[in-house]
């Protein structure tokens, strides 16, 4: 019955090798995408959390900075000077406004 000279049976060979051996592929594929998006969740979580912290670091770097090593006379010169600013945009975008309500 199991002649060397004959081939091997392919039923057999299906059964026995091919089945087990593209399930197990199966599973390692499954396992390892499993992983791989349990990791990249981890990742994104750490990843938002070190990007709230070091926002928040920032604030406080800034915060500190105003505190510390801006005094108040420059920060009202800084203000006024950009309120000017502001003040002279908004009167170059009313002009146009003004010549046409006045030609209507």
């Amino acid at each position: 019955m199991n002649d060397p000279s004959q081939p091997v049976d392919v039923i057999w060979w299906i059964t026995a090798v091919e089945i087990p051996v593209v399930a197990s592929l199966f599973w390692l594929h499954w396992r390892m995408r499993s992983e791989l998006l349990g990791r990249i969740e981890d990742q994104r979580i750490r990843h938002d959390r070190e990007a709230g912290d070091l926002r928040a670091d920032l604030a406080d770097f800034k915060l500190d900075v105003a505190r510390n090593y801006v005094s108040i006379p420059y920060l009202k010169d800084i203000e006024k000077r950009l309120t000017g600013h502001l003040l002279r945009i908004e009167a170059k975008l009313d002009s146009p406004r003004k010549k046409e309500l006045i030609h209507d």
